[in-house]
Protein backbone atom coordinates (compact mmCIF):
# COMPACT_ATOMS: atom_id res chain seq x y z
CA UNK A 1 0.00 0.00 0.00
CA UNK A 2 0.95 3.65 -0.33
CA UNK A 3 1.29 5.91 2.70
CA UNK A 4 -1.69 8.35 2.73
CA UNK A 5 0.68 11.17 3.72
CA UNK A 6 3.98 10.69 1.83
CA UNK A 7 2.92 8.06 -0.80
CA UNK A 8 5.78 5.76 0.18
CA UNK A 9 5.08 2.15 -0.92
CA UNK A 10 5.26 -0.47 1.83
CA UNK A 11 3.71 -3.66 3.16
CA UNK A 12 -0.04 -3.70 3.82
CA UNK A 13 0.61 -5.10 7.31
CA UNK A 14 2.54 -2.03 8.50
CA UNK A 15 1.00 -0.14 11.40
CA UNK A 16 3.08 2.98 10.83
CA UNK A 17 4.88 4.44 7.83
CA UNK A 18 8.51 3.41 7.61
CA UNK A 19 9.29 6.64 5.77
CA UNK A 20 7.48 9.50 7.55
CA UNK A 21 6.53 7.68 10.76
CA UNK A 22 2.79 8.44 10.89
CA UNK A 23 0.45 5.89 12.47
CA UNK A 24 -2.05 4.98 9.78
CA UNK A 25 -5.05 4.48 12.06
CA UNK A 26 -4.63 7.82 13.80
CA UNK A 27 -3.92 9.66 10.57
CA UNK A 28 -7.06 8.32 8.86
CA UNK A 29 -9.19 9.12 11.91
CA UNK A 30 -7.76 12.63 11.94
CA UNK A 31 -8.50 13.06 8.21
CA UNK A 32 -12.02 11.66 8.46
CA UNK A 33 -13.08 14.00 11.30
CA UNK A 34 -12.17 17.58 10.30
CA UNK A 35 -14.57 19.09 12.86
CA UNK A 36 -12.73 17.41 15.73
CA UNK A 37 -9.44 18.56 14.22
CA UNK A 38 -10.73 22.11 13.97
CA UNK A 39 -11.97 21.93 17.57
CA UNK A 40 -8.56 20.82 18.77
CA UNK A 41 -6.89 23.64 16.87
CA UNK A 42 -9.34 26.15 18.30
CA UNK A 43 -8.75 24.80 21.81
CA UNK A 44 -4.98 25.10 21.43
CA UNK A 45 -5.36 28.62 20.04
CA UNK A 46 -7.56 29.58 22.99
CA UNK A 47 -5.04 28.14 25.45
CA UNK A 48 -2.22 30.06 23.76
CA UNK A 49 -4.24 33.28 23.83
CA UNK A 50 -5.11 32.71 27.48
CA UNK A 51 -1.43 32.18 28.34
CA UNK A 52 -0.46 35.37 26.53
CA UNK A 53 -3.17 37.32 28.35
CA UNK A 54 -1.91 35.98 31.68
CA UNK A 55 1.67 37.01 30.90
CA UNK A 56 0.47 40.43 29.73
CA UNK A 57 -1.57 40.87 32.91
CA UNK A 58 1.40 39.99 35.11
CA UNK A 59 3.99 42.12 33.28
CA UNK A 60 1.83 45.16 32.53
CA UNK A 61 -0.77 45.18 35.28
CA UNK A 62 -2.26 48.63 35.91
CA UNK A 63 -3.74 49.86 39.16
CA UNK A 64 -7.40 50.79 38.97
CA UNK A 65 -6.36 54.36 39.74
CA UNK A 66 -2.89 55.84 39.20
CA UNK A 67 -1.81 58.57 41.61
CA UNK A 68 -0.05 61.45 39.85
CA UNK A 69 2.27 62.12 42.78
CA UNK A 70 3.24 58.45 42.98
CA UNK A 71 3.89 58.44 39.24
CA UNK A 72 6.21 61.44 39.63
CA UNK A 73 8.16 59.58 42.31
CA UNK A 74 8.49 56.56 40.05
CA UNK A 75 9.75 58.72 37.20
CA UNK A 76 12.44 60.15 39.50
CA UNK A 77 13.46 56.64 40.61
CA UNK A 78 13.54 55.45 37.00
CA UNK A 79 15.72 58.41 35.95
CA UNK A 80 18.21 57.83 38.77
CA UNK A 81 18.41 54.11 38.05
CA UNK A 82 18.84 54.77 34.34
CA UNK A 83 21.77 57.15 34.90
CA UNK A 84 23.39 54.93 37.52
CA UNK A 85 22.72 51.76 35.57
CA UNK A 86 24.20 53.22 32.39
CA UNK A 87 27.47 53.74 34.25
CA UNK A 88 27.48 50.02 35.10
CA UNK A 89 26.71 49.13 31.48
CA UNK A 90 29.53 51.15 29.91
CA UNK A 91 32.21 50.42 32.55
CA UNK A 92 34.67 47.63 31.86
CA UNK A 93 35.11 44.54 34.00
CA UNK A 94 38.77 45.39 34.59
CA UNK A 95 38.06 48.82 36.11
CA UNK A 96 35.76 47.13 38.68
CA UNK A 97 33.45 50.15 38.88
CA UNK A 98 30.64 47.85 39.97
CA UNK A 99 32.72 46.30 42.76
CA UNK A 100 33.65 49.69 44.13
CA UNK A 101 30.09 51.04 44.10
CA UNK A 102 27.90 51.46 47.17
CA UNK A 103 25.57 48.74 45.90
CA UNK A 104 28.35 46.16 46.20
CA UNK A 105 28.09 46.60 49.99
CA UNK A 106 24.34 45.97 49.73
CA UNK A 107 24.90 42.76 47.75
CA UNK A 108 27.64 41.49 50.04
CA UNK A 109 25.41 40.39 52.99
CA UNK A 110 23.27 38.29 50.63
CA UNK A 111 26.45 36.79 49.18
CA UNK A 112 27.70 35.78 52.63
CA UNK A 113 24.24 34.55 53.65
CA UNK A 114 24.26 32.29 50.60
CA UNK A 115 27.49 30.71 51.82
CA UNK A 116 25.98 30.03 55.24
CA UNK A 117 22.73 28.58 53.88
CA UNK A 118 24.64 26.20 51.56
CA UNK A 119 27.02 24.82 54.21
CA UNK A 120 25.14 21.47 54.51
CA UNK A 121 25.49 20.76 50.76
CA UNK A 122 29.24 20.24 50.57
CA UNK A 123 32.27 22.38 49.79
CA UNK A 124 31.46 23.08 46.12
CA UNK A 125 27.83 24.19 46.65
CA UNK A 126 28.87 26.04 49.81
CA UNK A 127 31.36 28.04 47.73
CA UNK A 128 28.92 28.60 44.86
CA UNK A 129 26.23 29.56 47.38
CA UNK A 130 27.65 33.06 47.78
CA UNK A 131 26.98 33.91 44.15
CA UNK A 132 23.62 32.10 44.24
CA UNK A 133 22.63 34.07 47.33
CA UNK A 134 23.21 37.46 45.79
CA UNK A 135 21.40 36.45 42.59
CA UNK A 136 18.46 34.83 44.35
CA UNK A 137 17.58 37.88 46.47
CA UNK A 138 16.68 40.21 43.58
CA UNK A 139 15.06 37.26 41.77
CA UNK A 140 12.82 36.65 44.80
CA UNK A 141 11.98 40.37 44.93
CA UNK A 142 11.05 40.23 41.24
CA UNK A 143 8.66 37.33 41.82
CA UNK A 144 7.09 39.01 44.86
CA UNK A 145 6.51 42.27 42.98
CA UNK A 146 4.89 40.46 40.05
CA UNK A 147 2.85 37.77 41.82
CA UNK A 148 2.20 39.08 45.32
CA UNK A 149 1.97 42.86 45.13
CA UNK A 150 1.04 43.20 41.42
CA UNK A 151 3.59 45.98 40.96
CA UNK A 152 5.31 45.61 37.57
CA UNK A 153 7.29 48.83 38.02
CA UNK A 154 8.70 47.41 41.26
CA UNK A 155 9.42 44.27 39.24
CA UNK A 156 11.43 46.29 36.72
CA UNK A 157 13.50 47.74 39.58
CA UNK A 158 14.13 44.21 40.89
CA UNK A 159 15.16 43.14 37.37
CA UNK A 160 17.57 46.10 37.29
CA UNK A 161 19.04 44.88 40.57
CA UNK A 162 19.34 41.32 39.27
CA UNK A 163 21.22 42.60 36.21
CA UNK A 164 23.49 44.65 38.45
CA UNK A 165 24.31 41.54 40.49
CA UNK A 166 25.35 39.65 37.36
CA UNK A 167 27.70 42.56 36.63
CA UNK A 168 28.84 42.58 40.25
CA UNK A 169 30.14 39.00 40.11
CA UNK A 170 31.89 39.48 36.74
CA UNK A 171 35.11 41.06 38.18
CA UNK A 172 35.25 38.28 40.79
CA UNK A 173 35.07 35.61 38.07
CA UNK A 174 37.55 37.54 35.94
CA UNK A 175 40.05 37.45 38.82
CA UNK A 176 40.01 33.64 39.15
CA UNK A 177 43.53 33.23 37.75
CA UNK A 178 45.08 36.59 38.59
CA UNK A 179 43.90 36.50 42.25
CA UNK A 180 44.59 40.22 42.68
CA UNK A 181 41.25 41.45 44.05
CA UNK A 182 41.16 42.32 47.74
CA UNK A 183 38.48 40.12 49.26
CA UNK A 184 36.49 40.27 52.48
CA UNK A 185 39.02 40.18 55.30
CA UNK A 186 41.56 42.30 53.43
CA UNK A 187 43.37 39.43 51.72
CA UNK A 188 43.66 38.25 48.13
CA UNK A 189 43.15 34.77 46.73
CA UNK A 190 46.92 34.31 46.54
CA UNK A 191 47.31 34.58 50.30
CA UNK A 192 44.77 31.96 51.41
CA UNK A 193 44.11 28.55 49.83
CA UNK A 194 40.57 28.03 48.47
CA UNK A 195 39.50 31.47 49.73
CA UNK A 196 38.65 32.88 46.30
CA UNK A 197 35.20 31.50 45.40
CA UNK A 198 35.55 31.50 41.65
CA UNK A 199 39.11 30.27 41.58
CA UNK A 200 37.91 27.23 43.53
CA UNK A 201 34.73 26.76 41.45
CA UNK A 202 36.40 27.01 38.04
CA UNK A 203 39.39 24.93 39.10
CA UNK A 204 37.12 22.13 40.31
CA UNK A 205 35.17 22.25 37.04
CA UNK A 206 38.32 22.40 34.92
CA UNK A 207 37.25 25.74 33.48
CA UNK A 208 39.86 28.00 35.06
CA UNK A 209 41.32 29.05 31.70
CA UNK A 210 37.87 30.32 30.67
CA UNK A 211 37.58 32.79 33.55
CA UNK A 212 37.64 35.91 31.34
CA UNK A 213 35.08 34.42 28.93
CA UNK A 214 32.70 33.42 31.73
CA UNK A 215 33.13 36.84 33.33
CA UNK A 216 32.23 38.49 30.03
CA UNK A 217 29.15 36.28 29.75
CA UNK A 218 28.08 37.29 33.26
CA UNK A 219 28.57 40.96 32.39
CA UNK A 220 26.64 40.44 29.14
CA UNK A 221 23.70 38.84 30.95
CA UNK A 222 23.72 41.72 33.42
CA UNK A 223 23.73 44.31 30.65
CA UNK A 224 20.86 42.56 28.85
CA UNK A 225 18.74 42.36 32.03
CA UNK A 226 19.42 45.99 32.90
CA UNK A 227 18.52 47.21 29.40
CA UNK A 228 15.37 45.07 29.58
CA UNK A 229 14.51 46.72 32.90
CA UNK A 230 14.88 50.15 31.28
CA UNK A 231 12.50 49.20 28.47
CA UNK A 232 10.01 47.48 30.79
CA UNK A 233 10.01 50.18 33.47
CA UNK A 234 9.81 52.97 30.89
CA UNK A 235 6.83 51.34 29.18
CA UNK A 236 5.04 50.88 32.52
CA UNK A 237 5.53 54.57 33.30
CA UNK A 238 4.21 55.47 29.84
CA UNK A 239 1.06 53.42 30.41
CA UNK A 240 0.56 54.98 33.82
CA UNK A 241 1.09 58.46 32.40
CA UNK A 242 -1.51 57.78 29.73
CA UNK A 243 -3.96 56.70 32.41
CA UNK A 244 -3.35 59.83 34.51
CA UNK A 245 -3.63 62.02 31.41
CA UNK A 246 -6.89 60.40 30.33
CA UNK A 247 -8.34 60.88 33.83
CA UNK A 248 -7.35 64.56 33.91
CA UNK A 249 -9.24 65.17 30.66
CA UNK A 250 -12.48 63.74 32.02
Amino acid sequence: MDCPKCDFKQADTNIECVNCGIIFKKFRAYQSNPQQSSARSSHKSAEHQSSMETVKFILFHMESEVNGLLLTGRVIIFTLLFIWGWKFVVSSIECNYVGESFLHLVNLPFHEAGHIICIPFGKFIHTLGGTLGQLMMPAICLIVFLIKTRDPFGGSVALWWLGQNFMDIAPYINDARALKLTLLGGVTGRETVDYHDWEFILRKMGWLRWDHTIASMSKGIGVFLMLASFAWGGYILYLQYQKVRTKSKL
